[in-house]
């Protein structure tokens, strides 16, 4: 349900989802202008895909992360850049309040 202060809008399908983008870079695995298929580093970048029903634009960029541990962190960048808003769900709202 929205909030006082907030106002839905109608939605078609496969628009109504927020995306995030997660690519891991694979350069230096295989010789130049070749890869080792399913094979990455585990480094790469975030970013929210573009959706014009919430807002989100292209201009949002891709936040880089250097460690597996550090993706949370980039996802995170990523959200709160495009100005994305969560809620909690299920069991987060035992000990998350939302306000």
């Amino acid at each position: 349900m929205p909030r006082e202060e907030e106002t839905a809008v109608p939605a078609e399908h496969g628009k109504k989802m927020i995306e995030i983008k997660i690519r891991f870079f694979t350069d230096a695995i295989a010789p130049e202008g070749q890869v080792v298929p399913r094979h990455g580093w585990t480094c790469g970048v975030a970013l929210v895909t573009p959706n014009s029903l919430h807002g989100i634009t292209s201009l949002n960029h891709p936040i880089v992360f250097n460690t597996w541990s550090e993706m949370n962190v980039a996802i995170e960048k990523a959200l709160i850049e495009a100005n994305v808003k969560l809620r909690p769900y299920g069991r987060m709202q035992k000990y998350i309040i939302a306000e």
